[in-house]
Formats: C-alpha cells, sequence, structure tokens
C-alpha cells in the first residue's frame, strides 16, 4: 500500500476528521484506493498546531512516522489547486516508522 506524506499539523487535523480535503499542485488518479498517511519529520504551519491546542514536537503529534489511513474519494481543480477529498479515514492504533525513506509525495513505505 502506498503512503503520502504530509506535514504536521494537517495529518492530524485529517485524522480528527476537521480536514477533508488535502491541497496538491498535482491531481491523482488514486481514487477509491486506501494509502497510509505519513506524518513528515517537518511542521508545517504553526497555526493549524493552535488549532488543536498544541505545538510542534507534543508527543500527541507525531512526526516520521506512518499515523493513519485514508482513501481519496475525489479529485477536483480549483484556483489552480487539485482538490483531494478524503473519507474513510482510520488512525492507527500505534503509529509506525516506515522501513522505506520517505518520498515528498507518494512513497512505498513497508
Amino acid at each position: 500500500m502506498r503512503a503520502l506524506s504530509i506535514r504536521q499539523p494537517y495529518a492530524e487535523l485529517i485524522l480528527r476528521g476537521i480536514k477533508t480535503i488535502e491541497y496538491r499542485s498535482r491531481r491523482t488518479r488514486i481514487i477509491g484506493e486506501r494509502f497510509y498517511i505519513y506524518a513528515a519529520r517537518t511542521p508545517g504551519d504553526t497555526a493549524g498546531f493552535a488549532e488543536l491546542g498544541c505545538e510542534p514536537g507534543d508527543p500527541g503529534v507525531p512526526t516520521g512516522k506512518i499515523v493513519g489511513t485514508a482513501i481519496i474519494t475525489g479529485c477536483e481543480r480549483s484556483n489552480g489547486q487539485y482538490h483531494w477529498h478524503l473519507g474513510g479515514i482510520r488512525r492507527l492504533r500505534r503509529p509506525r516508522r516506515p522501513r522505506r525513506m520517505p518520498q515528498p509525495m507518494w512513497f512505498m513505505p513497508f
């Protein structure tokens, strides 16, 4: 199964059901297929951490690990970006480190 690299706090926002759309510069054809959510080591926007009530590095917001799975239910273009609609979101009981090196976007973690 593939993994998609997503920076924190966005990965956590997806797992909590707050963020249901992933914005990307490319479209995807991977519709209806379950994929892993990899929380990238490098954090993203700090405003999202405030929304979660935590800070980068907090143990409840892991980085560098596979944290859950999801399904892309649709893809549409709007304002020069592609909106990947996410559904079927599941959090892993315990985050896992991937065996293979993460890539900027899709990669095979195991």
